[in-house]
């Protein structure tokens, strides 16, 4: 398969791992780009530059092939401003392939030298966007490429609610800079479908937590299996920060919160990355807000990322031959 991402980052398949708290580490990140695709290390998951920079070199012991890194531009109780800015730095300095910028542009919230830093570097800049707006402002801001983030996606869709459908081809349209798709992404139909809408590669990330690499408790893995698309909602619009979780007792609790007009402070206690990390951990499927994406309906099976990766690409291939022969 060739499209200008594997062309950007000489890939077998237009196929990125997107950001995770505590799941996007050295051992998945690898897994994914091994595969032939592009993997993930997520920055927020380091808070000193010290253990950032050795997760970075280990992923590099683990795969000699490129892999992007997340940074996350969005207010957090644990990493600040500093750390955003050590990140692209660290980043620079240790040439990483690409990075996934999610939140807040880099020229707005660190400053158009870190863009131009980043560039020196050749370090590609994506910018995760739910609106053609911002996409035009990330191209006119100097990034490579967009991920276009439709409302059916796992973690923080902008609220302009704005599905995967209608997104992918009003931005393709808009830019001339290459796009990637994402949300509802997980299987080769999905793929075909992104790629047919005008996308150069497609983004998905929920699909990867329920692969043989992904060190989360296999109750974790089994309960996205057992989930419908029907089962997601969204759940902090009351603070501006909107996300995408699996329906169950925590989420239900944030929502009878928001509908009582709570503080930000009230809902912390639900929401945190510490509870987070003990579900993943644990295996509670109630005990956190597990921000996951509609695709999850699409979802059956455990794969090795190896084995999910090259059966997408067979499916796409299959579909967008089956309808090329419709005309």
């Amino acid at each position: 398969m060739k499209t200008a991402i594997t062309e950007m980052f000489g890939i077998e398949y237009p196929i990125i791992c997107g950001a995770m708290m505590w799941i996007c580490k050295p051992e998945l990140c690898a897994a994914v780009s091994n595969a032939g695709g592009m993997g993930n290390l997520t920055a927020g998951n380091y808070e000193t530059e010290e253990d950032f920079r050795a997760a970075i070199k280990q992923t590099r012991k683990l795969t000699e092939k490129p892999f992007m890194v997340n940074v996350t531009i969005l207010p957090s109780v644990h990493i600040s401003a500093d750390h955003h800015r050590m990140y692209l730095r660290v980043c620079a300095e240790e040439k990483v392939a690409g990075l996934e910028i999610s939140g807040a542009p880099i020229d707005k919230s660190c400053g158009p030298e870190y863009v131009e830093m980043l560039k020196k570097a050749n370090v590609k800049m994506f910018h995760k966007v739910g609106s053609v707006r911002h996409a035009v402002h990330a191209e006119k801001a100097g990034y490579d490429g967009i991920y276009a983030a439709g409302i059916e996606e796992g973690g923080h869709p902008l609220n302009d609610d704005v599905t995967t459908m209608v997104l992918t081809p009003r931005i393709v349209e808009t830019v001339k800079i290459p796009v990637v798709t994402v949300g509802g992404i997980a299987d080769g139909r999905t793929m075909a479908a992104a790629l047919t809408l005008g996308a150069s590669g497609v983004m998905m990330a929920s699909r990867f937590m329920a692969t043989k690499e992904c060190l989360i408790h296999d109750k974790i893995k089994q309960e996205i299996l057992n989930r419908q698309e029907f089962e997601t909602t969204l759940i902090c619009k009351s603070i501006g920060l909107q996300g995408r979780a699996l329906k169950n007792k925590t989420v239900n609790d944030v929502l009878e919160l928001e509908a009582r007009s709570c503080s930000f402070e009230e809902l912390l206690p639900l929401i945190s990355g510490k509870r987070v990390k003990e579900a993943w951990e644990t295996g509670d499927v109630d005990i956190a807000p597990m921000m996951v994406g509609q695709s999850i309906g699409l979802i059956r099976d455990i794969p090795t990322c190896k084995e999910l990766i090259t059966r997408m690409a067979a499916e796409a291939r299959a579909d967008m031959a089956r309808v090329s022969k419709m005309f």
